[in-house]
């Protein structure tokens, strides 16, 4: 069940980059308004030919005025996805050329894993403390070892999960208890490394792409300027600039994916360094209450 929340995560996220880039592609192209054809009358000239209240009309402007003082209708320009193809980033994309589309599958894909890592790393977090001083509460207690596991059963996260491994296997002995945390966290750590490996692959791979571009693209254009008649500074300084698209997309796209690489990292080995705390205090903890060190030995 996990798993498959993250998967609908990460192809959530995927989508919804897919729809944003999809539709600033659309608002590019269907950017220009066509002029009105010859012989249909413009908007004004049918609301003054036909009968129409003006106060109704009065109102209606000064109620539409009302609410663009408060910023709830859009500008006449369009909304946010309008602006973005104004802003010129769809047609950088478009002179950039065959490569920039590896690019964009290498971002839509790294975005939606650093999203997934963000969500599943932000619900592993446990407050250790807490966490400890209810576990050995429970040892402590009545209820014993029965008691501690459903403390951690009822809690979510690497830590609880390695501690719920311990406890079960430490009615045989300290050591099988030992053995079976060890396990649980190479396990766990799997899970927290998920999708690690795809963000170094997108940062080492995305400026190579983009320098595969810019050569395949400053092979074009000499091509270009040895096919012309006459060759002047502008037609090498264009080929050249979307030539260098590419390389600057390649940049683009490895920066944050090196950046969020490093901080889950660093966001793992704190969960590690909390394994290993909580595996020692659960492992002093049944020392003391007497469990026997190895299953050879008496009670």
């Amino acid at each position: 069940m996990r798993m498959e929340r993250r998967k609908f995560t990460s192809l959530a996220a995927a989508l919804i980059l897919v729809g944003v880039f999809g539709a600033a592609v659309v608002a590019q192209e269907g950017g220009e308004e066509t002029a009105p054809a010859e012989g249909v009358a413009p908007a004004d000239a049918l609301l003054d030919s036909a009968a129409v209240d003006t106060s109704a009309v009065d109102s209606l402007a000064n109620w539409g005025t009302g609410f663009e003082d408060l910023g709830v209708i859009e500008e006449a320009d369009g909304g946010v996805m309008s602006k973005f193809a104004a802003s010129g980033a769809v047609e950088q994309f478009q002179k950039g050329g065959l490569f920039m589309w590896p690019l964009l599958i290498l971002l839509i894909i790294g975005v939606a894993v650093i999203i997934e890592r963000f969500y599943t790393l932000g619900r592993a977090r446990t407050n250790v403390r807490t966490l400890m001083n209810r576990v050995i509460s429970a040892l402590r207690g009545n209820g014993g070892v029965d008691a501690a596991i459903s403390v951690c059963e009822e809690t979510r996260g690497p830590i609880p999960a390695i501690l719920h491994a311990g406890l079960r296997r430490s009615t045989i002995s300290i050591e099988a208890a030992e053995k079976a945390i060890e396990s649980a966290g190479v396990v766990e750590l799997s899970f927290l490394e998920r999708g690690l490996l795809i963000l170094a692959t997108i940062a080492n791979v995305g400026p190579l792409l983009g320098f595969l571009g810019t050569v395949s693209g400053m092979v074009a254009a000499f091509d270009a300027i040895a096919a012309a008649d006459q060759v002047n500074a502008k037609l090498v300084a264009s080929g050249i600039s979307e030539a260098l698209l590419t390389t600057m997309a390649g940049l683009l796209v490895a920066i944050p994916m090196s950046i969020g690489h490093n901080y889950f990292v660093s966001q793992i080995d704190r969960f590690v360094i909390e394994m290993q705390e909580t595996s020692a205090d659960l492992v002093d903890t049944l020392v003391d209450l007497g469990v026997r060190r190895t299953a050879e030995e008496e009670s």
